[in-house]
């Protein structure tokens, strides 16, 4: 065995990774179209929101979701619109907003959640309870080790 079979491994593997992310993520797309008339980013925001019930500030927000403020702002004053979300005055602070989601919101959420659920269920219907625990923590050491090479890299 080489010197480089590790990393060719390596590379195998996040190629692996990245064919099933853009499946997994082309088909969560086209169901929450056809099925709720949504999208995967207002998904994803209001995921945000529903595991923070206090709410979130719109920069809170575009670091939980890794997108820019103008990303944030866009989808949520569509949410807003629709009486998903609602943006809450911070006290002492008469820039910031916090955005929650509203009893409506909440509904509508735990509606699409259910389905997402179901769905990432059916296309992994493959992979065993274990293995998928398995998986999921071999994959969070990677990414807490990456995430640790580049703040290592950054300084």
């Amino acid at each position: 065995m080489s010197d480089h079979a590790p990393a060719k491994e390596r590379l195998r593997l996040w190629l692996q990774l990245l064919k099933l992310t853009r499946q997994v993520d082309a088909h969560l797309r086209e169901r929450l179209r056809a099925q709720f008339a949504t999208t995967l980013p207002r998904f994803d925001l209001m995921a945000a929101l529903s595991r923070h019930p206090e709410g979130l500030k719109m920069s809170q927000l575009s670091g939980v979701l890794r997108v820019s403020n103008g990303n944030v702002t866009g989808i949520a004053d569509r949410l807003a619109e629709e009486g998903l979300v609602v943006r809450v005055p911070v006290p002492g602070d008469r820039r910031a907003m916090t955005l929650r989601l509203t009893p409506a919101g909440e509904t509508e959420f735990l509606r699409q959640a259910g389905e997402h659920e179901a769905w990432i269920d059916e296309m992994l219907a493959g992979v065993n309870a274990a293995d998928a625990r398995l998986m999921a923590e071999k994959l969070s050491a990677i990414a807490a080790a990456a995430e640790q090479k580049e703040d290592y890299h950054a300084q």
